[in-house]
C-alpha cells in the first residue's frame, strides 16, 4: 500500500507539459488549471482498481477523524492541499502501523551469511518515493501555509521566486475556511506527519523555517478584535493557541539547535534600512531584501534566541549557527567572530537577572577553547577570547566570578591545597594543561590588558612561575606558555607592579614557593605537569640544601626570562632598583651584636631572637645573588638600555661612594667603584652617546653626589674632575674646564675595560680629552710598576681613566693617537694594555693605513703580550694576532707556524713558559683557520703539515691542540684533503688505539667527526680509500674505549658516517629534466 500512496501523491504533483508564456496572467491560470486536472485524475485513479481498495478503506477512515475537511469549498488551491494532506496522514498512519509490526516481531536474521547487513525498516524510502514526497511537502508549504502568513513573517514568496506571485493570485482568501484557520489545518497536519523519522527528515531540512514562522504566528500574534473583514473567521481558541506554544517549544528542543538559531535570526527579519541580498538567493527578486518584521514577532525571537543561548550548550549552538560553512581567516571571519562575542558578552533584556545570564554563558565561553578539530578550535577560540575580555572589560564583576576564577582554578588550587583528605594527585595533569592554555589563549593571543584581568593573573603569578621553573628542569611543552604568559603579564602591568612581583619572585620580598607547604610539581604521562604530596625529606641538611637550590633555580629562570625581554626596559629598571637596594644596605649602620642573656629566654623567644639576627642576613644575601646572577646571565646591552638608566646606574655607583665617605672607610673595591663611575661620566660627557636635553635632565641627579665627592674626597685630583665634570652638567655641555671632557668629532662604542664584568657598557671612554696630563709610560721590559702608597695608585686609577678614552677611539685620525696606542700597549696597568691593544686591532681590521705599515711592530708586540698573565691582555693579543694573520696570512702564518713549533717568542725571558705560549698561539691558528673560507685549501698545506708533526709532541695537551686546529682545518678543505688522507688516517688511527692520554684520543675522534661534518655528501669521494680503517677505528673506540667522551665522539661520528652512507646508497630521487647536446 506505500507504494500505492505514493503513486497517488505523485499524480497530485504532475508536472504540466504544455508551453506557457511568459506572462504572469497566463502562468496563474496553468497553475490553477494543471492542479483542476490532477485532482481530477487522482479521484478517477482512486475510484478504480482493486489493488487501491485498502488505501480507499485507509483514505475514509483519515476523513472520518478529522474534523477540518471542507468538502464544499471554492478554492481550488485549498481542495489541492486537503487532498495533499490526507494522502500525507493515510502515508504516515500505513507507516507507524508497519512499524509496529516490525518491532513487535523482528525479522530473524540469515544464520547462513553473518556479514549481511539487518533488514530494513518498513519505512525507509526509496530515492525516488523520497523525491515524490518532498514534491508534495512543497506544494502543501506553498499553497497552504506561506500564502497565510503576515506581512513580515517569514520570507515571502515573492523573495523566493518569480512563480510566488502565481501562487499569491491563485490563493482566494474570501472564501471558507478562514486563512487562519487554513494554517492551523496545515500546520496541524505537517507536525503529525513530522512524528516519523523517515517524513520528519524532508519536511525540517527544507521548510524548518515556514513552520515555525506559522507557529509563531498561531501562538503570538496578537489577535484583532474587528477580524480580517471576514464573516467566517471567527479566530483561534486559546487552547488551540496554547497548543502551538507547546507545539512550538517541542520542536525547538528536538531540531539541531544551531538550525534552529539560523531560522530565529531570519524570523527576526531585516533591518528598518534593510540591505541589498536576501536568504538564499532569489530567482527573481535579486535584489530584493528581507522585509521588516513585525514588532510582536521581533520580541518573541529575541526571547526565544535567549533560551537557546541560556540552555547547555546554547553558546556553542549560537557560534555554530552564526559561524558554520563561513571557512577559516579573511576579514568577514574575523569580524563575524566580533559580532559573535559581542552577543554572547551582552546579557540579553529577556533574562531574568544579569547575574544568572553569566553564571550559565561563562562556562560554555570556557568550553569553547577546548575543541580539537582545527578548523572549528580556531573559529571557538577567536569568539571565546573574545567574548571573555569584552566581559572582563565590561562587567568585570560578574567576570571575575564566573569567568577568571574558575579559569584560574587549577592555579589557585596548587598555591591553597585541596583541603585535608589529600590524594597522590592533588591536581591533575590535563588540570593544568587546560589551564594554561586556555590562560595562553585568553592573555596572549587575545592581547587586551585590563586591570580586572591583570590583577586576577598576579594573585597566581607565583604558582604559575613555579610551574615555569619545574618545566626548565625538563622536557614540557607547557614552558613556552608559561614563558609567553609571565612575560606578557610583566610587559602590561604598571612599571611599580612589575618590579614589586620580580621581586617577590626573587624571594627578596620573603619566602613565596608559589605551592602549598608538602606539595610539588612532578612530571606527568603526556608532557606536563601535575601537583603531587612531597615526600618528606629526614635529614636536615638534605632539606637545605634543597630549599637553597630551589631558590637559585628560581632566581636563574627569573633572569633567563629577564633575558628574553629583548625590547624592554624592564631588566634594566629591575637591575638598577636591585642596586638602589644594594646601596641602601651599605648604608645601613652595622648593628653591634649585644649580649643577651639566653638562660631567662623561652624556647619561642629564643627562637624568634635568632631569627631576627639571621633574617637581615639572608636578604642581604639573597640581594647579592640576584645581582650576581644578572650580572652573569644578561648582557650589559639589555641591562642598561638608554642613557637614563646608565646615569641611574652611575648614581648608584656614586651613592655607595658617598657612603663610603661618610664613614670615612677606604677600600680598594670602593675606589675602583668610584673611579669607575668617574669614568661612565666621563664617557657619556665625551661623545660616547648623543645626548639631549632630556638626558642632561637625568644626569641632574648626579650634581649632589659630585659636589659631595668634590668637597669630601681626601685625593685633590678627584675632587678636581668631579668639580670639572659637575660644572659640564650643570651647564648641559656649555661650560668646559680644560680637564673637563669634549665631544669627539667621530664617536664609536669600545670594548668594556674589564673582561669579568658584563654590566659595564659604559665604562671604557670612547673619545678623547681635549687636553690630559702627560702621563709617562714604561719601558717593555718592565711587566709590572709596584705603587708605595695608596695615594699613587688612586692617582693611577684616574690617570688609567683618562689613557683609556684616548685610544678607544676605533679610528685614530693622526700618526700620534697610533703612536699612543703603541706605548700604552706596554703600560703596565691592566685594562688601559687591553683597551689598547684592541685598538690597534680594530685599526687593523679596518684597514688604518699607518697600521698595516706597521704590522711587523704590531706582530712583535702581540707576540709579546701573549706571556701576560691577565687573560684580558693575552685575549686581546690573540685576537690582534688572528686579525693580522687573516689580512697577511702569507707572512704571518710562517712566523706564527715557527713560534708553534718552537714555542719560544722573542725575548721570552722564561723558558718554562714556551708550553704555554704555544698553546696561545695554536687558539690564534685555529682562529685563522675558521677566517680562511675558500682560501683554505691554498694556505692549509702548511698549517697541516706541523699540526701532524706536532700530534707527536711529549706533552699531552700539545698534541690536544694540534688535533683540535687540525679538525677546524680539514673540514674546510674539502676535495684538496684527498691526496693527504691516507697520512691523516694512519696518524689518527695510531693516536687513537696508542695514546695513553685521554684528552688526546677524545681530540683524534672529533677530528674525525668534523671532517665528515665538513665533507658530508663529498665523503665517498675524498676518503673512499680510508673509510674503512676510520669506521674500523671508531668501532674500535666504542667497543674497547674506557673513556665515556671519547666513546660518546665516536657514536657522534658513527651518526656521521651513517647519514653519509645512507644518503649515498638511497640517493633522494629528484624529478629532474637533463639536456645532452649530441656531438
Amino acid at each position: 500500500m506505500t507504494t500505492a500512496l505514493i503513486k497517488s501523491l505523485s499524480i497530485l504533483t504532475k508536472p504540466v507539459r504544455e508551453a506557457q508564456s511568459s506572462d504572469g496572467q497566463s502562468t496563474q491560470t496553468a497553475l490553477v488549471s494543471a492542479l483542476q486536472r490532477n485532482l481530477s485524475e487522482l479521484r478517477e485513479h482512486m475510484s478504480v482498481g482493486e489493488e487501491l481498495e485498502e488505501a480507499r478503506q485507509l483514505l475514509e477512515e483519515v476523513k472520518r477523524d478529522v474534523t477540518w475537511v471542507c468538502s464544499d469549498t471554492d478554492d481550488l488551491t485549498w481542495s489541492f492541499v486537503q487532498e495533499s494532506l490526507l494522502l500525507l496522514l493515510c502515508l504516515s498512519r500505513h507507516l507507524n502501523r508497519l512499524l509496529e509490526a516490525f518491532h513487535q516481531n523482528p525479522t530473524a536474521p540469515n544464520p547462513a551469511t553473518p556479514e549481511a547487513a539487518p533488514p530494513l525498516p518498513p519505512d525507509v524510502l526509496s530515492v525516488a518515493q523520497q523525491k515524490t514526497l518532498g514534491a508534495v511537502l512543497q506544494f502543501v508549504v506553498t499553497l497552504g501555509l506561506c500564502p497565510y502568513l503576515a506581512p513580515g513573517v517569514g520570507v515571502a514568496l515573492e523573495l523566493r521566486s518569480a512563480f510566488g506571485a502565481a501562487v499569491e493570485g491563485a490563493v482566494r482568501h474570501d472564501v471558507a475556511p478562514a486563512g487562519e484557520r487554513r494554517l492551523l489545518i496545515t500546520t496541524n497536519v505537517l507536525l503529525e506527519v513530522s512524528a516519523l523519522s523517515s517524513l520528519a527528515t524532508p519536511l525540517f531540512t527544507r521548510h524548518l523555517g515556514d513552520i515555525m514562522a506559522a507557529l509563531c504566528q498561531l501562538a503570538y500574534r496578537p489577535q484583532r478584535p474587528e477580524g480580517d473583514g471576514t464573516k467566517s473567521n471567527k479566530g483561534l481558541t486559546v487552547e488551540e493557541r496554547k497548543s502551538c506554544r507547546e507545539a512550538l517549544h517541542n520542536l525547538l528542543g528536538k531540531v539541531y539547535q544551531p538550525i534552529v538559531i539560523k531560522e530565529l535570526l531570519v524570523l527576526q527579519g531585516g533591518p528598518k534600512q534593510a540591505s541589498s541580498g536576501s536568504r538564499g538567493g532569489c530567482a527573481g527578486g535579486g535584489g530584493k531584501a528581507l522585509t521588516q518584521a513585525p514588532p510582536w514577532l521581533r520580541r518573541l525571537c529575541g526571547q526565544l534566541l535567549s533560551d537557546r543561548l541560556m540552555q547547555p550548550q546554547g553558546v556553542q549552538a549560537v557560534v555554530r549557527a552564526i559561524l558554520e560553512g563561513t571557512g577559516a581567516g579573511g576579514d568577514s571571519d574575523w569580524r563575524k567572530c566580533d559580532a559573535v562575542a559581542k552577543i554572547l558578552a551582552a546579557c540579553p533584556q529577556q533574562s531574568l537577572s544579569a547575574e544568572s545570564y553569566y553564571s550559565q554563558v561563562c562556562p560554555q565561553v570556557l568550553e569553547l577553547l577546548h575543541f580539537k578539530d582545527k578548523l572549528t578550535a580556531q573559529q571557538f577560540q577567536r569568539v571565546a577570547t573574545r567574548a571573555a575580555l569584552i566581559m572582563v572589560q565590561d562587567r568585570p564583576e560578574f567576570a571575575q566570578r564566573f569567568l577568571l576564577f574558575p579559569l584560574l582554578s587549577a592555579l589557585h588550587r596548587c598555591a591553597k591545597g585541596t583541603g585535608d583528605d589529600l590524594s597522590q594527585d592533588a591536581v591533575e595533569e590535563w588540570e593544568l594543561t587546560r589551564c594554561i592554555e586556555d590562560v595562553y589563549k585568553i592573555c596572549v593571543v587575545g592581547n587586551s590588558p585590563s586591570e580586572v584581568l591583570l590583577k586576577a593573573l598576579a594573585d597566581v603569578i607565583s604558582t604559575l612561575f613555579s610551574l615555569f621553573c619545574f618545566t626548565k628542569q625538563n622536557v614540557s611543552h607547557l614552558r613556552t606558555p608559561c614563558q609567553e604568559i609571565l612575560m606578557w603579564f610583566l610587559s602590561h602591568s604598571e612599571h611599580s607592579v612589575a618590579l614589586s612581583q620580580l621581586k617577590r619572585l626573587c624571594g627578596l620580598l620573603g619566602e613565596v614557593s608559589g605551592v602549598q607547604h608538602g606539595f610539588q610539581f612532578s612530571p606527568g604521562s603526556e608532557g606536563g605537569a601535575r601537583l603531587t604530596v612531597r615526600e618528606p625529606i629526614s635529614d636536615e641538611d638534605d632539606a637545605l640544601y634543597e630549599k637553597v637550590s630551589d631558590e637559585q633555580w628560581r632566581v636563574q629562570c627569573l633572569v633567563e626570562l629577564l633575558g628574553e625581554m629583548k625590547d624592554s626596559d624592564l631588566p634594566g629598571e629591575f637591575f638598577l632598583l636591585l642596586l638602589q637596594d644594594l646601596t641602601a644596605v651599605a648604608a645601613e649602620p652595622e648593628e653591634v651584636e649585644q649580649e643577651v642573656d639566653t638562660s631567662s629566654l623561652t624556647l619561642l623567644e629564643l627562637e624568634q631572637h635568632l631569627l631576627g639576627r639571621v633574617s637581615g642576613h639572608g636578604q642581604r644575601l639573597a640581594l647579592l645573588q640576584v645581582l650576581a646572577i644578572m650580572c652573569e646571565g644578561l648582557p650589559y646591552t639589555q641591562l642598561l638600555r638608554k642613557p637614563t638608566q646608565v646615569v641611574g646606574f652611575i648614581v648608584s655607583m656614586l651613592q655607595r661612594a658617598c657612603v663610603s665617605l661618610e664613614r670615612g672607610t677606604d677600600s680598594p673595591v670602593e675606589s675602583q667603584t668610584l673611579s669607575m663611575g668617574m669614568g661612565l661620566v666621563a664617557t657619556l660627557l665625551s661623545g660616547a652617546a648623543e645626548l639631549t636635553a632630556d638626558d642632561y635632565s637625568s644626569m641632574g641627579e648626579l650634581l649632589p653626589h659630585l659636589e659631595q665627592i668634590s668637597q669630601q674626597h681626601p685625593e685633590p685630583a678627584i675632587q678636581e674632575l668631579a668639580s670639572d665634570l659637575r660644572a659640564t652638567i650643570a651647564t648641559h655641555g656649555a661650560y668646559r674646564p680644560k680637564t673637563a671632557p669634549k665631544t669627539a668629532t667621530q664617536n664609536s662604542p669600545a670594548q668594556p675595560p674589564g673582561h669579568s664584568s658584563k654590566t659595564l657598557p659604559a665604562s671604557t671612554p670612547s673619545s678623547r680629552p681635549l687636553s690630559r696630563p702627560q702621563v709617562p709610560t714604561q719601558p717593555i721590559s718592565h711587566p709590572k710598576l709596584k705603587t708605595d702608597s695608596g695615594e699613587t695608585s688612586k692617582a693611577n686609577d684616574i690617570q688609567a681613566t683618562r689613557r683609556t678614552s684616548n685610544c678607544g677611539n676605533s679610528e685614530p685620525s693622526s700618526s700620534k693617537a697610533f703612536s699612543e696606542c703603541l706605548m700604552e700597549a706596554c703600560d703596565p696597568d691592566v685594562p688601559t694594555r687591553a683597551v689598547a691593544l684592541r685598538s690597534l686591532t680594530r685599526s687593523v681590521k679596518d684597514g688604518d693605513k699607518e697600521a698595516l705599515q706597521n704590522k711587523d711592530k704590531l706582530l712583535t708586540l702581540f707576540l709579546e703580550n701573549l706571556e701576560h698573565e691577565d687573560s684580558f691582555v693575552y685575549l686581546s693579543a690573540i685576537q690582534g694576532l688572528a686579525v693580522l694573520a687573516d689580512s697577511f696570512p702569507e707572512q704571518i702564518l710562517q712566523r706564527l707556524l715557527g713560534e708553534y713549533q718552537t714555542g719560544a717568542t722573542v725575548g721570552s725571558p722564561k723558558s718554562e713558559r714556551s708550553l704555554e705560549t704555544r698553546l696561545k698561539v695554536g687558539e690564534v691558528l685555529m682562529r685563522a683557520s675558521r677566517a680562511m673560507g675558500d682560501l683554505a685549501p691554498h694556505y692549509g698545506r702548511s698549517l697541516i703539515g706541523v699540526f701532524l708533526s706536532s700530534t707527536r709532541d711529549e706533552d699531552s695537551s700539545v698534541r690536544a691542540s694540534s688535533l683540535s686546529n687540525l679538525g677546524e682545518l680539514c673540514q674546510r678543505l674539502n676535495f684538496s684533503l684527498g691526496p693527504l688522507a691516507q697520512e691523516l688516517s694512519t696518524c689518527l688511527t695510531a693516536l687513537i688505539k696508542t695514546d695513553k692520554e685521554a684528552e688526546v684520543r677524545r681530540a683524534a675522534v672529533h677530528v674525525i667527526v668534523l671532517v665528515l661534518r665538513g665533507l658530508s655528501d663529498k665523503t665517498t669521494q675524498v676518503l673512499g680509500d680510508v673509510l674503512l680503517e676510520l669506521y674500523r677505528a671508531l668501532k674500535w673506540v666504542v667497543r674497547s674505549d674506557q673513556d665515556e667522551v671519547a666513546v660518546l665522539q665516536a657514536q657522534l661520528a658513527l651518526e656521521e658516517l651513517d647519514d653519509v652512507m645512507r644518503r649515498f646508497i638511497f640517493p633522494q630521487q629528484k624529478l629532474e629534466k637533463k639536456i645532452v647536446v649530441l656531438p
